[in-house]
């Protein structure tokens, strides 16, 4: 969205590239992440960060960038680690290569509680990861803050320029987002982001894309198809909404799917695939075969279903367009390799009639895309729910008994996370079958029935998650409720790992 004046991110190639796009979003401004190679292509930014990266200055092959464009901008530049030295570099400085790594936690100590530093505490602590150290100085440069050991860590050139030599991104530099914050308050014409504006001008694009051409897309119940079909609707489009029900969906998801778009006044098409979908995976009990089953035979039905599309319209993210796109090389989104399957999705591409309106936000950014849209708040804060559904909390064979089980534990565990005011404190919850029986006493008998396992997580971006510390009597309760009304069950467990090492989903 090249109207809404951004802050450009220029990717060194740093792991925590996005994490700066994401803390300037989190800050209420916009910004993009350009490959280095997209330099020219970055418009007109309001403010521009040169982002770390893993590569040394003195290497032949390092990366480098037009100074001269560069500083032609007029607007505050801000180099972070990599990026700060390239620039000591360009003013004339130089970088001392060095054979010790320096990473962890270090003290930032400002030279003056002002510009950059303004409201930091005296020694805040910083993250450092780089193993070249900035020397030889240009004469314009002032060093505006060291480290504990009096190393210099950011330097100011005069004209908006300013490195430093940490990562503010991270959450292991305690008041890197005030650093960012402020960095932000020099660019004079930056404006704060406001999703009003940008879902006027998302409409006016849908608009002129589409045309009078007929344009479909998937909906499956999940925020991200929610928003995009109840956006299409709105931009007021010739659409298509298909919801292909495979029969793997939470306890009467089908009907609360049908039931919660009636609600918002768009209409949707449903294919019961059900019988379909359990006949292929009978038998299969290796994960990554269930998932691409489960994967191929969606992309079937919902061709099926729409025939001769003029257009297809994705719910992609913008965390989807920078890992999808190979190597953060190429601007244009990506469809996912999954996504890939059929050969009309690639030549839709081709022809530029895939419409991924969503493609520039972050999940919160579509939440709140969708309020301003009038989603109501309970269908905007579902939790995620994963694409192959069920089939990957039931391991082992996924069976009709199996999925009635799961749905059954889940719709309890799910109520009483809602009846107690939890459900909206936790990210994502569910039930899981352990296909192991056990052996336990119901009445005066002995019963040899499966385990359940409840998981709750929280997180922020499903790279990384911790259990929550549910209340004891709320697990109480749930598990009582479990084993008195869910026949097949005779023990009920609690999944007390973090992610990494396990993951969010049993399988």
């Amino acid at each position: 969205m090249e109207e809404i004046q951004h802050v450009a991110v220029i990717d060194f190639g740093s792991q925590y590239t996005q994490l700066i796009v994401r803390r300037v979003r989190e800050l209420g401004y916009f910004a993009k992440l350009y490959a280095l190679e997209e330099f020219p292509d970055i418009g007109k930014p309001g403010a521009i960060i040169l982002s770390g990266g893993p590569k040394s200055t003195s290497e032949p092959d390092a990366p480098d960038i037009d100074f001269e464009a560069l500083s032609g901008f007029g607007v505050p530049v801000l180099g972070v680690c990599y990026g700060m030295q390239l620039l000591n570099i360009k003013f004339g400085g130089s970088v001392h290569a060095s054979d010790r790594r320096e990473y962890g936690p270090a003290k930032l100590v400002p030279a003056a509680p002002e510009g950059l530093f303004e409201g930091l505490s005296h020694e805040s602590q910083v993250w450092m990861s780089h193993s070249d150290t900035v020397e030889n100085l240009a004469d314009t440069c002032s060093v505006i803050a060291r480290n504990q050991h009096g190393t210099p860590v950011a330097l100011s050139w005069g004209n908006g320029f300013f490195g430093i030599q940490f990562h503010p991104e991270v959450t292991h530099s305690h008041e890197g987002t005030r650093i960012l914050h402020n960095f932000l308050l020099q660019a004079e014409k930056l404006e704060p982001f406001r999703i009003e504006d940008f879902k006027k001008e998302v409409i006016d694009g849908i608009r002129a894309t589409v045309g009078d051409k007929q344009v479909v897309c998937g909906v499956s119940g999940g925020v991200d198809s929610t928003v995009l079909a109840v956006l299409l609707n709105e931009a007021g489009v010739n659409v298509r909404a298909i919801f292909v029900d495979h029969g793997l969906m939470r306890k009467d998801e089908g009907d609360e799917v049908r039931n919660n778009f009636h609600r918002m006044g768009v209409p949707i098409e449903t294919v019961e695939a059900s019988e379909l979908f359990l006949s292929r995976l009978a038998g299969v009990t290796e994960p990554e075969k269930k998932r691409d089953i489960i994967g191929n035979l969606f992309i079937d039905v919902f061709w099926d279903a729409v025939g001769d599309a003029e257009m297809l319209a994705q719910g992609t993210l913008y965390p989807d367009v920078i890992e999808s796109a190979s190597n953060a090389k190429s601007k244009a989104s990506k469809i996912k390799t999954h996504h890939n399957r059929v050969d009309r999705i690639l030549e839709l591409q081709a022809e530029g009639k895939v419409l991924e309106p969503l493609a520039e936000l972050f999940k919160d950014e579509v939440r709140a895309l969708g309020k301003s849209l009038g989603i109501p708040h309970d269908i905007l804060h579902r939790h995620p729910f994963p694409g192959p559904g069920l089939a990957v909390r039931c391991p082992g064979e996924v069976t009709q008994d199996r999925l009635e089980i799961i749905q059954d534990c889940d719709a309890i565990f799910i109520n009483k996370l809602k009846d107690s005011g939890w459900y909206d404190r936790v990210w994502q919850a569910y039930a899981a079958l352990v296909p192991v029986k056990t052996v336990g006493v119901k009445g005066d008998e002995r019963s040899y029935e499966w385990a359940i396992a409840l998981r709750a997580v929280i997180s922020e971006d499903a790279m990384t998650a911790d259990w929550v510390e549910l209340p004891y009597q709320l697990l109480r309760e749930t598990s009582h409720e479990i084993l008195n009304e869910v026949a097949g069950i005779n023990r009920v467990l609690y999944d007390i790992s973090t992610k990494p090492p396990a993951s969010i989903e049993w399988e």
